[in-house]
């Protein structure tokens, strides 16, 4: 089993932007998992000290039907987008994907880690 990075374009659609520029145009936002060290789990990291840690599961249901668990909630927004909120002490990050990147990155964590693609 080996880790899985990738990167993707998002926009920050909140006040956590770093700048306001960051607020009108698209971002580098790092995909990762590593079944090594939990099969379960995804990592999302956006520019600046943004990451966050959360369900593989609860990504690949937010892609479908809205869900939440804990500071995060995935939904669909529409036919080809997906929106991410992340809720810190330090605010609330509102990030819109291309559903494709992430349906993309989801193939390659269960290739990773063996298991059959739910898709």
């Amino acid at each position: 089993m080996s880790a899985v990075e990738q990167y993707a374009r998002a926009h920050i659609v909140t006040d956590t932007a770093d700048s306001v520029d960051d607020e009108h145009r698209a971002v580098p936002v790092a995909l990762r998992y590593d079944p090594e060290t939990d099969p379960r789990l995804v990592q999302i990291t956006l520019p600046g000290p943004h990451e966050w840690v959360f369900n593989r599961d609860l990504l690949e249901q937010g892609l479908r039907a809205p869900v939440a668990s804990g500071d995060v909630r995935v939904w669909p927004c529409g036919r080809v987008q997906a929106v991410l909120e992340f809720h810190s002490s330090h605010g609330v990050a509102v990030v819109q994907f291309e559903s494709k990147a992430l349906i993309r990155f989801l193939r390659r964590t269960y290739t990773a880690a063996g298991t059959p693609v739910a898709r």
